[in-house]
């Protein structure tokens, strides 16, 4: 009999991020953020304990003291199979857009071999990413971003004015948005949901040239997690606000706290990236519920064999 892998569990991560997007839908619009967060958590967490191997949340809800479930650390899966995974995840990526019924609410889910994934603390990171195709090592974080993108409009064999450039909008970046006004590049501002803003870089149709802001660490992991798939780029640097979150990430093995860090860094093996809509968005339609049926609308992406695949599933209830 052929021993288990990683890869052999494509269809069953899919279907954690499907149901806990379902068990979403009645709080869409609800303007209730914490019932909404909550009922995807106990879903993911449900699902994940009837799988057969032994997981470790290393990207989750939080630490031990301030998520009773899916926290940093907690062990989930019945371990039958004997087979040990790191697991990223965050239930709900959207709560506030959830409760609002807003664009880009996403269930996402990350799933590698042990020791795969850096365990990031919850604290904001620098982010810049792109997609495939430029040369090895292109991004530099302490680069200005005008000359990153006077490079990447070379590269790409575009005029600079044609770039399209993604980033949250937030009063952090209004340097950002400053430069892009001044360069004329096109922009697309998006009001939350950063992991969609560092992947759409690497899926054509979005016709995305580059991500860049801060946004949140553990966001960070999982878009990279879906990058490496792609063969994208990315680079990353942790910011800390204060000593106690300097202490913390020591003590999850962040060693150098000024790190840049590469994919290669984030993801160090294999993986699997899920991701399955609960509202409409620019990547993913939203759950459609018609009678007594669930459609769900997912991707999936592994490091087997570097390409996205969408899919469409009906959840009778």
């Amino acid at each position: 009999m052929k021993k288990k892998n990683l890869f052999d569990y494509n269809s069953k991560i899919l279907k954690v991020s499907q149901l806990a997007a379902i068990s979403v839908y009645d709080y869409i619009g609800k303007k209730d953020e914490t019932s909404a967060d909550k009922a995807a958590v106990e879903s993911m967490r449900e699902e994940l304990n009837k799988l057969d191997f032994s997981g470790t949340i290393v990207i989750g809800e939080g630490e031990r003291d301030k998520a009773p479930m899916l926290f940093i650390g907690e062990k989930v899966g019945n371990g039958n199979s004997g087979l040990k995974f790191d697991i990223a995840l965050d239930p709900l990526e959207g709560t506030k857009i959830t409760a609002n019924n807003k664009e880009n609410a996403l269930t996402v889910i990350a799933i590698g071999d042990k020791n795969s994934f850096l365990n990031a603390p919850d604290v904001y990171m620098e982010k810049i990413a792109v997609g495939p195709g430029l040369p090895k090592n292109f991004l530099d974080l302490d680069s200005p971003l005008e000359e990153t993108l006077e490079k990447l409009a070379f590269y790409k064999k575009k005029k600079i004015n044609d770039l399209v450039v993604c980033f949250l909008d937030r009063p952090r970046h209004k340097h950002i948005y400053k430069l892009i006004k001044k360069k004329k590049c096109k922009k697309l501002m998006i009001p939350d949901g950063d992991i969609f803003g560092a992947i759409s870089t690497a899926i054509k149709k979005f016709n995305i040239d580059i991500y860049v802001g801060t946004g949140g660490a553990p966001e960070g992991v999982l878009a990279a997690s879906a990058l490496k798939c792609l063969n994208g780029q990315m680079q990353c640097r942790l910011i800390f606000d204060n000593e106690k979150q300097k202490k913390r990430a020591y003590k999850m093995g962040v060693k150098n706290l000024k790190k840049k860090y590469q994919i290669k860094d984030l993801i160090k093996k294999d993986s699997i990236f899920v991701a399955t809509g609960v509202t409409n968005g620019y990547l993913l339609n939203g759950i459609k519920k018609i009678k007594n049926n669930f459609l769900t609308h997912s991707l999936i992406i592994s490091t087997k064999n570097n390409s996205i695949k969408f899919k469409k599933n009906n959840f009778k209830t």
